[in-house]
Formats: structure tokens, C-alpha cells, sequence
């Protein structure tokens, strides 16, 4: 909305052109969505914990995490919250990839706070059950696809997969499409919110993982730097930027008051809808299957508990001592803050490793 005010007054006072800029209002986004979630966030604090809006900790989680019992959760709200504000301002909001991403992040983000409200309501630890969940996921992952095919058409990129190292391959999906989409979306969103167990984890990764995207769905819009670099030009991807330059700013403000130990949990409501909001961007930029590598953390975190699943149901034994794989290093004697820092730095080795893609076409 500012970006509409601003830019029109260039032709009063040439510096206003500065608006035009997508890397300046991606900065100004960054910078508003990190000052709200850091204003905000002790009101919301005491407000959540007013509201008698706390975790519930599971039984057969590690011993030490029934101390977290009783913090307040369902944070995330502040975080899409703070990203929807700073993108709403500093945006050209007749860009339709933005409002795509906009709105399918918020999606994701309302069963997240649909299955945060029945935890809270009923004083439990399960909320939706797997299958309302898993349905409303693949209801709007579908519409997601729909939608970015929609919006990209007639490109030769529409409804198709563009394959990492190969600028001039695209693999066109047709019917598939839509239902790939789909499984990026909910691979995201449920990869994120696995992740999400130890103070500072998933949020923090979130931030790494995010501003790789925003150097991605930036190139992908900018015709020359995406030739120059061999890949597939998504014309009108590049106004994304200020989103995910958002959702970066509003993360690590959220992150002041999560880290260990945490004042508030993000809850579904955080992890499904940022899991979402990097798989759509994915799909934007026409990056899906290094989403792979960038957020190879959470895919990591994924697996160690389909393996786990797997082998206990086929085996009837556990690999890990626990699943997701922070839950395993915990019980071998790690410190939580050891985890955490250690797996962020993992996180930032898988980011740097799919940047370096970018060089290798």
C-alpha cells in the first residue's frame, strides 16, 4: 500500500523512484516485519498466556520437555502476522504470483491455527486429526498448482518441471501437475512442522531456508541475472522477493523470544503456514526439487521418522532412539542449545549447497 503511495511522488521528487526497486522494499519489508514480530511480541506474549493459550507437551516426548509445559503457543499467528503486514506495504499488490503466495501461506497457516485451537480447547496434544488435516492440505495444495499454472500461462514454463542444472528442460507434467504441486505443499508444510520441537529449531532453519529462496524467486525474475545463470525466467516472480524478505524479518524477530528457553511456542499455526509459504515460493521460482537441498534439514527430520515408522512397523525395532532425529540426539546427551545451533549450522551447509547449484548449469 505504501509502495503505491511512494512511487507515484517520483515525478514530484526524483528520490521516491527508489520505490521502483524490488531489493530496496524486499529491505523495508525485512525491516517491518522484524520490528513488529519484536514490538509485538511481549503483548502477545502476555496476552496469549492471559488467554490460557499454552502447550501441552507429550507424554512420550524427551523427559526434559515436561518443564516447557504451560508456555504459551500459537506465537506463529505474530509471525504470518508481522510477514502479512510488511508485504501488504511494501508490495506491488497487483502482482497475481504475490497475492498467490500470500494467500496460500495463510491457508496453510489456518489449519495450523484450526488444529493449535482444538490442542488448547481440549487440553491435549492432538488437535485435527491426521486425516482433516492431510485433506485440507491437499485441497489447497491443488488449488495452489491450479492457480500458479493459471497465472504462468501461456509460458512454456506453466505446468511444468523445470530440472535443476538444465536452463532449456522442462518437463511438462499435464495432468500431474496440479497433483505435484500438492505434494510439494504438504512435503513442506509437514517437513517444517516436524522440525518445530526444540526452542529456536524450525524457526531459525526457516530463516536460513527463506532468504535462499529469496535470492532464487529474485534471479527468477530478473530475465538477465536468470539467462546469465541458466535458468528458467518466471516473468513477474521477482515481486516475491518482498515476501520472503518478510517472512526472514518477521522469523528472526520471532525468533528473539523463542529462542532457548522459549517464551512462546509458534504452534501449527507458525509451522504449517512458513512449511507452506517456502513451498509455494518454491513453486513461484520454479526451484521445487532443490526445495530438496535448501531445506535438506527438513527433509532429514522427515525421513527419521518415516524410518522410524517403517522399521518399528516392518522390524518392530527403532533406529533412532527417537524420532524426529533432534529428539535422538537429545537422548544421547546433547544440550538442547547444542542440537539446535548445530543443526542450524546444517541447515546453512544445505542452503550454501543449493546456492552453489546456481553456478553449476
Amino acid at each position: 500500500m505504501l509502495y503505491w503511495l511512494l512511487f507515484p511522488l517520483k515525478d514530484l521528487w526524483i528520490g521516491f523512484n527508489v520505490f521502483r526497486y524490488i531489493t530496496f522494499r524486499t529491505g523495508l519489508a525485512i525491516a517491518t516485519a522484524f520490528f513488529i514480530s519484536l514490538l509485538l511480541g511481549p503483548l502477545v506474549i502476555r496476552r496469549l498466556a492471559a488467554l490460557q493459550i499454552r502447550q501441552t507437551i507429550r507424554q512420550e516426548g524427551p523427559e526434559r520437555h515436561l518443564a516447557k509445559a504451560g508456555t504459551p503457543t500459537m506465537g506463529g499467528a505474530l509471525i504470518v502476522g508481522a510477514f502479512t503486514v510488511a508485504t501488504l506495504l511494501w508490495a506491488d499488490l497487483t502482482n497475481p504470483y504475490l497475492w498467490t503466495v500470500v494467500l496460500v501461506t495463510l491457508a496453510y497457516a489456518g489449519v495450523g491455527l484450526a488444529d493449535d485451537w482444538l490442542k488448547v480447547r481440549h487440553r491435549r496434544s492432538l488437535g485435527l486429526s491426521a486425516r482433516q488435516k492431510l485433506l485440507l492440505q491437499a485441497a489447497i495444495g491443488l488449488a495452489a498448482g491450479y492457480v500458479v499454472r493459471s497465472v504462468a500461462a501461456p509460458a512454456p514454463h506453466a505446468g511444468a518441471l523445470a530440472l535443476p542444472f538444465f536452463k532449456d528442460v522442462l518437463l511438462p507434467l499435464g495432468v500431474l501437475y496440479l497433483p505435484f504441486v500438492m505434494i510439494v505443499l504438504m512435503g513442506a508444510s509437514n517437513a517444517v512442522n516436524l522440525t518445530d520441537g526444540l526452542d529456536g529449531l524450525a524457526i531459525g532453519s526457516m530463516a536460513i531456508a527463506t532468504a535462499t529462496y529469496t535470492v532464487f524467486v529474485y534471479i527468477a525474475g530478473h530475465s538477465r541475472i536468470a539467462d546469465y545463470l541458466r535458468i528458467v525466467s518466471v516473468s513477474g516472480a521477482g515481486e516475491v522477493t518482498v515476501f520472503t524478505g518478510a517472512v526472514v524479518g518477521a522469523a528472526l524477530g520471532f525468533l528473539w523470544f523463542n529462542c532457548h528457553p522459549a517464551q512462546v511456542f509458534m504452534g501449527d499455526v507458525g509451522s504449517l503456514g512458513l512449511g507452506g509459504a517456502i513451498g509455494i515460493v518454491a513453486v513461484v521460482a520454479k526451484q521445487e526439487l532443490l526445495l530438496v537441498v535448501v531445506g535438506g534439514l527438513f527433509v532429514v527430520e522427515a525421513l527419521s521418522v518415516l524410518i522410524q515408522v517403517g522399521s518399528y512397523r516392518l522390524r518392530g525395532k527403532r533406529v533412532f532412539r527417537m524420532a524426529p532425529l533432534h529428539h535422538h540426539f537429545e537422548l544421547k546427551g546433547w544440550d538442547e542449545t547444542q542440537v539446535v545451533v548445530r543443526f542450524w549450522i546444517v541447515g546453512v551447509v544445505f542452503a550454501l549447497a543449493g546456492l552453489a547449484t546456481l553456478k553449476l548449469r
